[in-house]
């Protein structure tokens, strides 16, 4: 069976009945019904946590790996309801960067390309290239998952340089030889 509608269209109710049911349906998707809880206009801001609580209840480890694979609706189901500071936010942010590096070392997962990670998104409406998959650390990567632990990468001007001796050492010594023959 099929939902057939937007989830950010349903009732309180009809909310309640999809998770309940949710084996049944085929196109039922966890990562939707979590969004559709922020956008949706039917509910206020009570039963939008009453259903996040009860969506959370069967999906926790769902909700948990949300901030790996999309930490912006993860923090804003998280502050649902409250105005955040400046100071909370960074805070906010440095738990989902702790908790996004733990997930991930659990899981044993190496690479860092998930959700929102993955695709161009670069804020405006009108760029032809949202929504693209994109390799991480191209041009076109708007943003990346990092963490305190990550080890910096040498400069590349100090490893070209290097080579060259490498190079040369070997050079040096091949003449060496060659004229003690």
């Amino acid at each position: 069976m099929k939902i057939g509608q937007r989830f950010n269209k349903l009732t309180k109710k009809e909310y309640f009945h999809y998770i309940d049911n949710y084996k049944k349906y085929t196109d039922f998707n966890r990562l939707g019904m979590y969004r559709s809880i922020l956008e949706n206009e039917k509910l206020n801001l009570d039963d939008q946590k009453e259903v996040l609580a009860y969506l959370n209840q069967l999906f926790a480890k769902s909700f948990e790996f949300l901030q790996v694979k999309d930490p912006w609706t993860y923090l804003k189901l998280q502050t649902l309801g409250e105005k955040l500071d400046r100071n909370e936010e960074w805070n906010w942010w440095k738990r989902i960067r702790l908790n996004q590096e733990k997930i991930l070392k659990e899981k044993r997962i190496k690479h860092r390309n998930f959700g929102e990670y993955s695709k161009h998104n670069c804020g405006f409406d009108t760029c032809p290239l949202n929504g693209i998959m994109v390799r991480q650390g191209t041009r076109l990567a708007e943003c990346h998952m990092w963490f305190e632990t990550d080890k910096r990468e040498p400069n590349r001007v100090k490893i070209d340089q290097q080579k060259k001796n490498r190079k040369n050492k070997q050079n040096i010594i091949k003449k060496q030889m060659d004229l003690e023959m």
